[in-house]
């Protein structure tokens, strides 16, 4: 059995025991939290009905914080001399999945 849930912004596709990373969750590492069904594919049978998926809960551990890979902004105008350089890391969260509830 495995499920689509939105995290962060993103769809991933998640069974139980996978580590996903997602944009970063407000929450300290070791607490709960749980992710919106948007699919659940349980052997031949694929739910993708709203009303079903609305009581179905994917429940997931987190493991770290971490950042994501630097990102170099570069900009130049031509003969004039001007550059600028700037960075960016995303912070990023490793979330366990624990459980897929119906």
């Amino acid at each position: 059995m495995y499920a689509i849930v939105k995290a962060g912004g993103h769809q991933e596709k998640v069974a139980v025991g996978d580590t996903i990373t997602v944009d970063r969750i407000d929450a300290a590492v070791g607490s709960s939290v749980s992710f919106p069904a948007l699919l659940l594919v349980e052997g031949a049978n694929v739910t993708s009905d709203p009303k079903a998926l609305a009581g179905v809960k994917v429940a997931g551990e987190i493991v770290e914080e971490k950042k994501g890979p630097k990102i170099d902004i570069l900009k130049y105008k031509n003969k004039t001399g001007r550059r600028r350089r700037k960075g960016f890391r995303s912070q990023l969260t490793r979330v366990k999945i624990t459980a897929i509830t119906k």
